[in-house]
């Protein structure tokens, strides 16, 4: 199978700077990493694929071979360009940026390691109207936010951090082990690369403080049960001034004492009298935009399904509208006066002796008991 122009799997122009492509395949690779997409094959070979097409573009040598000679310029089993990874450096660069944000991995800003903000998960209780219908609800999280008193440097104001002593500010040490030399965060400023010695006393020098913000949030109309909000940025502040988390609102539907909510579908359950269900009649049923109506016709049974389309939920993404069921449950009368039970019996004796012509499912039931006891 041919592969796909690397410009156009970034989606950039030709003429595109090293910045232009590290955003490109930062946004490509937060969207189909893996880890983000889990069984999901589709989104694995788009991240191979844009991780492939980042790696010849950041490469003065291969980005050339590639813009002259296309895919055979830089495929080793052609013959052409070189192989093995020549863009490591670009990569490595770009690795502490992308997977920082999906993962709260650190990233180096202004001199020192910075981590994203964790992100936080909320759940939402909605009533079903509010899920069909769309709201707008005011919610209390408990997070962690950057401290006002230092700014997040976690250092007493009127004083700074300096540098790490262990790394010399890189946040990290280098260690021999034989042949092998191995790179590890520093243990004494855990990758910050610096040290505070005088703490902030509103932090205690975590330059983060806990704080419960009162947030709006507003649920789309036709939202169902486990669908998410994300409030970007909402999350949990950043260590070292690293950018916040985002929050990720959960809907969770409380159940309705009319409706069963399956997917765009409404269910409910209609009791309806002996007498309506032999004579036929019509029923006021209530749905979630007012009132309809039913006809019942003569001889309905027990469980019997009746359909209003388009009388269920939009679909927040599709924008397709659902039905509404009705299944009849036929009640049998209780606490009967003498007069009642006397007019019940000369029904039932009239019944019989009908026969199959009033009772064809009773009748039928008879006939297989009989049939399998011969």
């Amino acid at each position: 199978m041919a592969k796909k122009d690397y410009y156009q799997v970034l989606g950039v122009e030709r003429n595109a700077s090293d910045a232009e492509l590290k955003k490109a395949y930062r946004r490509l690779a937060m969207k189909y990493h893996p880890d983000r997409n889990p069984d999901d094959k589709t989104a694995e070979a788009n991240f191979k694929e844009a991780k492939e097409a980042y790696e010849v573009l950041t490469d003065a040598q291969k980005r050339a071979a590639y813009d002259q000679f296309g895919h055979a310029g830089v495929d080793p089993s052609m013959g052409a360009g070189g192989g093995g990874f020549h863009g490591a450096g670009n990569f490595s660069d770009i690795f502490g940026d992308v997977f920082g944000d999906i993962f709260g991995g650190g990233a180096r800003r202004g001199g020192k390691q910075v981590f994203r903000g964790a992100d936080l998960r909320y759940s939402l209780d909605l009533s079903l109207e509010d899920a069909v219908n769309g709201t707008e609800v005011t919610i209390r999280v408990p997070t962690l936010v950057q401290c006002d008193t230092c700014h997040g440097s976690g250092a007493k104001p009127g004083t700074a951090p300096k540098t790490c002593d262990t790394c010399g500010g890189h946040g990290q040490v280098r260690m021999q082990q034989g042949f092998f030399s191995i790179q590890q965060t520093c243990p004494t400023c855990h990758g910050s690369g610096k040290m505070v010695t005088d703490p902030c006393t509103s932090c205690h020098g975590q330059g983060r403080v806990n704080k419960t913000k009162t947030l709006s949030v507003k649920v789309p109309a036709g939202v169902d049960e486990g669908d998410q909000v994300r409030l970007s940025g909402e999350g949990e502040a950043g260590e070292n001034g690293g950018p916040p988390g985002d929050l990720y609102v959960q809907m969770r539907l409380k159940p309705h004492m009319i409706f069963n909510r399956r997917g765009d579908d409404l269910y409910c359950d209609m009791p309806v009298s002996i007498a309506t269900a032999a004579l036929g009649g019509e029923l006021e049923i209530p749905t979630l935009n007012g009132r309809a109506s039913i006809k019942i016709p003569a001889g309905t049974q027990s469980e019997k399904l009746f359909r209003l389309r388009s009388k269920g939920v939009k679909n927040v993404r599709t924008g397709h509208v659902g039905d509404l069921y009705c299944k009849i449950s036929v009640e049998t009368p209780v606490n009967l006066t003498s007069q009642q039970k006397e007019l019940l019996e000369e029904f039932e004796k009239l019944t019989r002796e009908g026969g199959a012509k009033h009772s064809p499912r009773a009748q039928s039931w008879t006939d297989k008991i009989k049939n399998f006891f011969q």
